[in-house]
């Protein structure tokens, strides 16, 4: 190299032939591709390393803790009804299955198509395509992680999705959560690179659409990406127009809107054909038209519920099996009267662990004594108390780890997992909220509009976890990924610039 600077240096000298400079340029140009594909290979090593590590990862949970059981016998149920017999149903009775509407088809199609490729109920192979699915969402995030704070954030966000055992785990088990959460890793980095190319129609405007579209028929509270997101491509656009009301600008939003909510067409005709109702999504309560719904009960359960093993040990167990007052908490009581009364109630409701109507009006009765005792703890405490956990327990759930985690005589070893569990988890939260802040803090212009659409993502979906009655951590998994993002702003490099900094539209 240094001989090749001599030449250089004595070419523009005047010393060297105009035919030695060619030769020398052509050594050069060999020297920087050498260079270049060495640089390509240590890139592609580095891009590797987490992958693997994240597939081994998913592997040793697909091999200790896989979990074919409850909702996924839902699904399955659903799908093999509607290939075999054409009914969208899981339950099959005297005269064949019958229909239910308490699940979105979105996770039911899924598993139909890979019935159709591996064979009826087989949820093996489902788990090893979801695996890879989860992996792809890593890259996905890493890819835009590298779009707005440069290549380093975007190792670091691989790094950070592909080792995460909250999300790894649910590739193990045929739900929901795996699909989720590549919908909306999918949705944001669409999202981005469709603000960089114009704002207008093309490939990534049809990715975005297609991906919240199958994100709603996935699970009814996934309508809050949209919710953000559509105000986000609006915003995009009109900032794009010069900020002027083009309706020519506006159009491929208002398209991709319409085309969100088509596929839920189908399905609500369905419904109101079959139950005649109207019914766009999965109902909040999770029951057909014309079964009981229990909300008796429910108030007396928000009153004093707050962690998993309430929903558990008490929630799951109502109308099925016996629910014993040992398994309530100090807090379900007011009085010693109320304990009285509350273990009343349930000694005579295991009589036949039937909910009845007159069951539900006890338990109402004793709701509102407790909500005029305290409806700020009703109303507030306890809906903020259920958030808190859902964020921040140990998310044991999928683990070979007690209820009672928390229970050093009994497990010793679990516990020490379980509290190793929770710092990991406040570890992420901690880390993208910082990461959050300093990305503000240094500005994020031009991608305010997709940070906005994250933030409001995130208050949107705690705001409507404040309102439900069973707590579930599984229901802040859609938080992980925007935690991966702005968590990589902590890793990135003064000196480097993002992939696509100050990006121009292009065509």
């Amino acid at each position: 190299m240094a001989t090749l600077r001599m030449r250089y240096v004595s070419s523009y000298a005047g010393e060297t032939p105009e035919s030695t400079r060619a030769a020398d340029i052509c050594a050069l140009q060999q020297y920087d591709a050498k260079d270049m594909t060495k640089g390509k290979l240590r890139i592609a090593l580095w891009v590797a390393l987490p992958l693997a590590a994240g597939l081994a990862l998913r592997l040793w949970y697909v091999a200790h803790a896989s979990r074919i059981e409850g909702d996924t016998l839902i699904y399955g149920g659903i799908a093999r009804n509607w290939l075999k017999f054409d009914v969208y149903g899981f339950s099959v009775g005297p005269n064949g299955p019958r229909p239910t509407l308490i699940r979105l088809p979105g996770y039911p199609m899924f598993l139909a198509a890979c019935f159709r490729i591996f064979g009826f109920d087989r949820y093996h192979p489902i788990i090893y395509l979801q695996s890879a699915i989860d992996l792809f969402t890593c890259i996905l995030l890493s890819a835009l992680s590298g779009r707005l704070f440069g290549r380093r954030a975007a190792l670091a966000t691989l790094w950070l999705s592909a080792l995460c055992p909250f999300t790894a785990i649910y590739a193990a088990a045929p739900l929901t959560e795996t699909l989720t959460l590549f919908t909306i890793a999918l949705t944001f980095y669409s999202l981005e690179r469709w603000r960089a190319t114009g704002a207008g129609y093309n490939r990534w405007l049809w990715m975005i659409t297609a991906a919240m579209a199958y994100s709603v028929l996935l699970r009814p509270e996934q309508g809050l990406l949209p919710a953000t997101v559509v105000p986000a491509m609006i915003w995009i656009a009109w900032h794009q127009s010069e900020r002027t009301l083009s309706l020519s600008k506006l159009r491929p939003v208002f398209v991709a809107a319409i085309c969100i909510l088509l596929p839920l067409v189908p399905w609500t005709i369905r419904n109101y054909r079959t139950f005649h109702v109207f019914q766009p999504l999965a109902p909040r309560s999770a029951t057909d038209p014309g079964e009981a719904i229990p909300k008796g009960f429910q108030h007396w359960y928000r009153t004093w519920a707050i962690d998993f093993a309430d929903t558990e040990q008490v929630y799951w167990n109502y109308d099925s099996t016996d629910l014993r007052i040992s398994d309530l908490p100090t807090r379900a009581f007011d009085s010693e009267d109320q304990y009285a009364e509350t273990a009343a109630i349930l000694s005579d409701y295991n009589q036949k662990d039937n909910a009845t109507p007159a069951f539900d009006q006890r338990f109402e009765a004793l709701a509102q004594q407790r909500i005029q005792a305290s409806s700020l703890r009703y109303y507030i405490v306890l809906p903020v108390a259920r958030l808190a956990n859902m964020l921040f327990r140990p998310r044991p759930e999928m683990m070979q780890i007690g209820l009672d985690w928390w229970n050093w005589h009994e497990y010793r070893a679990k516990t020490l997992l379980a509290y190793a569990s929770a710092a990991l988890n406040l570890a992420y939260f901690i880390l993208g909220g910082i990461g959050l802040w300093l990305w503000r803090r240094h500005g994020w212009t031009p991608d305010a509009a997709l940070a906005a659409a994250m933030v409001g993502f995130v208050v949107l979906r705690c705001a409507l976890l404040l309102t439900l009655d069973n707590s579930e951590p599984r229901y802040t998994l859609e938080l992980f990924p925007l935690l991966f993002v702005w968590g990589s702003f902590l890793f990135r490099s003064a000196s480097e610039e993002p992939a696509d900094l100050r990006r121009k539209p292009a065509a």
